[in-house]
């Protein structure tokens, strides 16, 4: 350590900011799907040596800057192929996209980096670079509509048992820990042996958790239908009825199979976002053939576009939507996504851009938020679209569901880390919700995680298919599910004020 800091407090100029560039690509490997976490142990120290040299604040705030540049560019780099989907389009954005994107993401870092420099070294420093590296989550996941992907807590969620604690403190809090505890080494072996402490007591208290046994799941069969269509072959109108008869074939397979291996239950036939190349809940020849599919006591959740329609027949408004219907084609309930994707599915700023990512003429509608929605002889579900399920905190509306649905077309990532840092989300939302989450994606990762994000059922990504998996049964509600984001965000601001409190009296205790 002692050698890595002289090396590290060596570097000035242009060679600090590129080392702090490289510190932060490295921080983005602790991150699914390679979790190699003992990078931060290098990383992160290596960033708070580097703004102890800093001479001022806006050498800190550029460092901070050229570390986020780092951890978002190689974390992100999977955005890219959403464009290729389109490259003959959109090829010119290849080399942009994801640079410009990770250099705006970057501005993120240069709070905690100006705070983490204002404090004295030693604890204080960490506490503040902890603290404000949390409060940026904050503003991250709220900011411009919001986009926490990513944040540091993920890196936890390889397996069930290390990501327990966030059923209290959520995911910003395991974020608070790891950034503090990732520091240790810079504060000597009784800090790290400390935290050494502190890892044990998050496992002992995942082993409890964990210990106690599921209640029996409900006499559902839910069966995750995975089309695996390319994007950029999914609205192609050869391509229409071979995507629709695949999924036919796959739910049909699904449900003959439910009856088989669970006899007596319900099966539950689940379509990814979208899935439909048809607007199931306007065509009632669509829903005739889908619903010749189900079983007498099926029922089928969708994902599809639904629209709303002009007296001349024009659509005028569209949705990223849930349908539910069953055996008679009746349409029983429906969800439109609330939390859309700029620029994905609609356009800021409409009218002052010059460019048009989006086809067509018409944005997405956003619908009304989390709800709990009601289905026929089933608890209620809170449906979360695509990344609608990244937001901690947010999944949930006033009246709690029985379990999470999340529908989602993770093809635009193609055979990436994004479906599994998507995935990753997912099961995070389930511990922090205490809720059971059943989650159908286009080309994968499907999966079915219990309350506490054990995980039951998942179909590999890239793969065409089914996963059968029963219904979880609904844990009690958690502290996170109850107090939300008050938690995290205490606990922020206890150790940002300790920090700083700490900071004062040491340049006290220095000028005495």
């Amino acid at each position: 350590m002692q050698r890595l800091i002289r090396h590290l407090e060596s570097r000035a100029g242009w060679r600090a900011l590129v080392t702090a560039f490289g510190l932060g690509a490295l921080a983005s490997l602790a991150m699914p799907p390679i979790h190699a976490i003992p990078v931060l142990l290098l990383a992160l120290p290596g960033l708070v040596i580097l703004l102890g040299k800093a001479e001022s604040w806006k050498r800190a705030a550029l460092l901070g800057w050229a570390f986020g540049w780092g951890h978002h560019l190689i974390g992100l780099y999977w955005i890219t192929y959403s464009i290729l989907t389109e490259a003959e389009r959109l090829w010119w954005l290849v080399p942009l996209a994801v640079p410009l994107l990770a250099l705006w993401m970057g501005i993120y870092s240069v709070i905690p980096a100006v705070l983490a420099w204002k404090a004295r070294p030693g604890w204080p420093r960490v506490m503040v670079l902890a603290g404000a590296w949390v409060l940026a989550e904050f503003v991250r996941g709220w900011a411009f509509t919001g986009f926490p992907w990513n944040l540091m807590g993920s890196v936890w969620t390889f397996s069930a048992l290390p990501v327990q604690g966030a059923a209290w403190i959520g995911v910003h809090g395991l974020s608070l820990v790891t950034v503090a505890l990732a520091c240790t080494p810079l504060l000597g072996r009784r800090a790290m042996a400390g935290g050494l402490a502190v890892l044990a007591g998050f496992g002992a208290f995942g082993l409890a958790r964990l210990w106690h046994v599921e209640p029996e799941p409900l006499p559902v069969t839910l069966v995750l239908v995975q089309g695996n269509v390319a994007q950029e072959a999914k609205w192609r109108e050869e391509s229409r009825w071979p995507i629709f008869r695949r999924y036919l074939e796959l739910s049909r397979q699904g449900a003959e199979a439910a009856s088989q291996e669970a006899p007596g239950t319900r099966p539950v036939i689940i379509w990814p976002e979208t899935a439909s190349p048809f607007l199931l809940a306007d065509d009632p020849e669509a829903r005739r053939i889908a619903a010749a599919a189900l079983p007498p006591d099926g029922l089928l959740l969708a994902g599809t576009v639904r629209a709303e329609w002009g007296p001349d027949r024009r659509a005028t408004k569209l949705f990223n939507s849930l349908v539910a219907m069953g055996p008679d084609a009746t349409v029983s309930a429906v969800y439109d996504k609330a939390h859309l994707v700029p620029f994905g599915e609609y356009m800021p700023l409409s009218g002052l851009l010059p460019i048009r990512v989006i086809r067509g003429g018409v944005d997405f509608g956003a619908g009304p938020g989390p709800v709990a929605m009601s289905l026929p002889g089933l608890p209620a579900a809170s449906p979360l679209i695509c990344y609608e399920v990244i937001f901690s905190g947010a999944v949930v509306g006033k009246e709690r569901p029985g379990w999470l649905l999340n529908i989602t077309n993770d093809a635009w990532f193609g055979i990436s880390a994004g479906p599994h840092q998507h995935l990753a989300t997912a099961r995070l939302r389930a511990v922090e919700e205490g809720l059971p989450l059943a989650r159908a994606a286009q080309t994968g990762i499907s999966a079915v995680f219990d309350s506490r994000g054990r995980e039951v059922a998942r179909l590999p990504l890239g793969e065409t298919g089914i996963a059968l998996a029963p219904l979880p049964a609904a844990g009690r509600p958690t502290p996170f599910s109850q107090l939300g984001l008050a938690i995290p965000a205490i606990l922020t601001a206890v150790f940002l004020m300790v920090g700083l409190a700490g900071s004062v009296r040491q340049a006290k205790l220095a000028t005495t």
